[in-house]
């Protein structure tokens, strides 16, 4: 386990990495050219495309842009990146729907779950030989049976019930439903406090709803059972607790990273949790 304290640190550096990158590139222009043989067009595209792609699943109060830091990290670095569109409703559909974004890209995968998203990769990557590693990041690593809300009160601290603004609503059914928000005012405090103010603020306008009972929903699958992960544990999240993001982190067998930051830590520390996916992405793709 590694454990970062009090800020940023690159696993990776970016010197490193260009340097690799430089003569890399530059043995492959020397056997691509040899007897004064052109590369080919499908030569080049294999070259281009060698790297996994990563695939980022948001969580609960949050949307795509919360791994804008982390993009632009891993795009510097030569990866493709897509960040998935996450609707919230439940494990089982939300797997669905990341399941059409898996099928259309091809090649080898890493697959990130921050929160609840954790929920979504597990069942999402399950019987998929593409997907080579999952990255779990201040998430949830459910087993069959076990929900986001049954896990999240397995241990004392998490402060979020207290910061929920629930909106009922009818459905077109007739039956009622219940989105649950973070109230705006709470929502630095709870799910972002090492995030400057200003941007924290931005971050709770723009929130998305989770339904109540996509947090109640239990797991059917769990693909960290047959695939390597990765875990990154934050020890100041009132979201999760530490107690059981170490507990779920453990269990799985995950290579874990523990660092003081809030839940939103992919806000705060992009460039620890960018070298948490490339040492993921390095250690299962060849």
């Amino acid at each position: 386990m590694v454990s970062i304290k009090g800020g940023r640190k690159r696993l990776v550096t970016g010197a490193v990495a260009t340097a690799t990158a430089g003569l890399a590139l530059g043995a492959f222009a020397l056997s691509g050219t040899a007897n004064g043989a052109p590369k080919t067009a499908e030569a080049a595209d294999a070259g281009r495309h060698a790297k996994p792609t990563i695939v980022l699943e948001h969580g609960a109060f949050a949307d795509g842009s919360s791994w804008n830091g982390v993009i632009a990290e891993l795009r510097a670095d030569g990866y493709p990146v897509i960040a998935a569109a996450n609707p919230l409703r439940g494990p089982a559909s939300d797997a669905a729907s990341l399941r059409t974004v898996l099928d259309h890209v091809k090649g080898p995968k890493i697959l990130v779950g921050h929160s609840y998203g954790g929920n979504v990769i597990s069942q999402a990557a399950t019987d998929d030989p593409e997907v080579k590693a999952l990255v779990y990041v201040a998430a949830f690593l459910p087993a069959p049976g076990e929900s986001a809300l049954e896990l999240t009160n397995k241990y004392p601290g998490s402060t979020l019930p207290d910061a929920l603004d629930p909106v009922t609503y009818q459905q077109a059914d007739g039956s009622t439903a219940t989105d649950l928000y973070i109230q705006q005012d709470k929502f630095r405090h709870q799910f972002a406090a090492d995030v400057p103010a200003q941007q924290a603020a931005l971050m709770a306008a723009e929130q998305r709803p989770i339904a109540q009972a996509a947090l109640e929903e239990k797991a059917t699958t769990a693909a960290w059972k047959s695939k390597p992960s990765w875990d990154i544990v934050t020890t100041r999240d009132l979201n999760i607790p530490a107690t059981v993001q170490r507990f779920m982190a453990k269990r799985a067998g995950s290579h874990t990273t523990e660092i003081a930051a809030s839940h939103s830590v992919s806000v705060s520390h992009p460039h620890l949790v960018a070298d948490v996916i490339e040492r993921a992405a390095h250690a299962t793709v060849r």
